[in-house]
């Protein structure tokens, strides 16, 4: 694939993907959402960020994670926090069986064998795409945001 094309398969969604918050944040605006419900969501933000820098000080997280969290934190809202952590760990968890089970003796050499990315994966003591977890978290709880 020409780098180009790698690129802006890359960088075009990010670009939406920002377009998009700042239309959102806009949205929530005309709609009348109050600004203390705004400002929660922003100390939610706040918050959630002071935990996960420390998550990530502890090599906890990574500093990708870490940043996901806190602006999936942003979007969810204080009624959303509480699903948004649940279903997080939920997804974690899975993740983690997911990666026991590709790492595990019988599975590792099918992987082994494939792209990059899987042989990644199927190492033992690599470090588990937890934004894969956070991303459903946040999804799943952002049902509950006034603008969903």
């Amino acid at each position: 694939m020409p780098p180009e094309l790698v690129k802006t398969l890359v960088l075009g969604p990010f670009a939406v993907l920002v377009l998009v918050a700042a239309l959102k944040d806009l949205a929530a605006l005309l709609a009348g959402v109050p600004l203390a419900g705004i400002a929660a969501g922003l100390a939610v933000g706040v918050g959630v960020f002071a935990l996960a820098a420390g998550m990530f000080a502890l090599g906890w997280l990574g500093g990708g994670d870490a940043k996901l969290m806190a602006a999936a934190a942003l979007w969810v809202g204080l009624r959303g926090l509480a699903p948004f952590a649940v279903y997080t760990a939920i997804s974690g968890g899975v993740l983690a069986m997911a990666l026991v089970a590709l790492r595990s003796h019988w599975l590792r050499p099918i992987a082994v064998a494939g792209p990059a990315w899987a042989r990644r994966l199927a190492t033992p003591g690599e470090a588990a795409p937890y934004g894969v977890a956070i991303a459903v978290g946040a999804l799943t709880a952002f049902a509950l945001h006034p603008l969903a």
